[in-house]
């Protein structure tokens, strides 16, 4: 099967030996647009507008109250305007979302759609059918989440956009523990969202917590973020265990990651479990801005890059 295996990866058409490529958000030059379309009229462009909360299924999240039951993205590189058309070369990739939940956030409500079919042309149809197959085949191992069919081609779609890494702290006031997220966001000025996998031990330490250091950090800190990873099984270990710095948040006190550039403090105050997923609502009880977001860690999927790669884009990737 390593034969096998190895025959896949080299007609795979993907550029990187990664899945997944990290670099500094702010030099990111030329990303994704998204656009919510309808037929082939534009709507409006929603790219800093959506959240992705949930890769099992797909989740999206949106704060706008005008969003039919049923909706449909393009991802593009083009500069669309609302009510212009736009033709089938414009969309580069394309999302079809229900919606599965309306949450109330003090004076507003929070949409949750689903994904039901996506498509994109970051490879080749001959190449994406080597991608399917490598996935069925080996990407079925315990502990790990097989994204069976069209829900593979979908989380390739959402990651085409940079999506934050960031670092949640969580602590029963002697005890913490320390690990990345990059479903999360923010849906308002009030409320912030993160997923978590359901039966994970970092999801049942912040229910009982019920509040979260949550840190933006710097790029180059991304092969130990990276790394923090395991972390979402492990129990909760003393300070020292951690890559912490000195420096402590407003109201928790609890100590900063290392070369953090940004925080906010967060109550846990409702929730709910789709799929694989817990998705946590927090209020946001304090913020605060360290240092430049240009170098915040972000990363996007290895089918994207490789098209950004083949079309002249640079990345400016830190490749592990």
């Amino acid at each position: 099967m390593k034969l096998v295996k190895k025959i896949l990866d080299k007609f795979n058409g993907l550029y990187y030996p990664q899945e997944y490529l990290c670099f500094a958000k702010g030099l990111f030059y030329q990303p994704l647009h998204v656009y919510l379309v309808t037929d082939t009229h534009i709507i409006k462009d929603i790219t800093n507008q959506h959240l992705f909360v949930g890769y099992c299924p797909l989740v999206l999240a949106f704060a706008d109250p005008g969003l039919p039951a049923s909706i449909q993205l393009i991802f593009s590189h083009e500069l669309l305007k609302p009510n212009e058309l736009y033709e089938r070369k414009d969309a580069l990739a394309s999302l079809d979302l229900y919606l599965i939940k309306k949450q109330r956030a003090s004076h507003n409500n929070i949409f949750y759609y689903e994904g039901t079919h996506g498509a994109h042309h970051f490879l080749s149809d001959f190449h994406q059918s080597v991608n399917r197959v490598s996935n069925t085949w080996f990407n079925k191992k315990p502990g790990n989440v097989f994204l069976h069919d069209n829900l593979y081609t979908q989380v390739q779609i959402a990651y085409a956009v940079p999506r934050i890494i960031s670092l949640i702290t969580v602590s029963d006031g002697s005890l913490f523990n320390l690990f990345p997220t990059d479903l999360h966001g923010q849906p308002d000025e009030e409320h912030y969202i993160i997923s978590l996998r359901v039966g994970g031990k970092a999801c049942e330490q912040v229910e009982a917590a019920g509040k979260v250091l949550l840190s933006q950090v710097h790029a180059e800190l991304y092969q130990m973020v990276y790394g923090l990873g395991k972390n979402h099984m492990q129990e909760l270990k003393p300070r020292e265990n951690f890559p912490f710095s000195q420096s402590l948040s407003k109201q928790l006190q609890w100590p900063l990651p290392e070369h953090a550039l940004a925080y906010k403090e967060l109550v846990l105050i409702n929730s709910f479990v789709h799929g694989i997923h817990k998705i946590l609502l927090f209020k946001i009880s304090s913020a605060r801005q360290i240092s430049d977001e240009m170098d915040t860690l972000a990363h996007i999927h290895n089918s994207y890059a490789t098209w950004r790669h083949k079309t002249g884009l640079t990345g400016n990737y830190l490749l592990r």
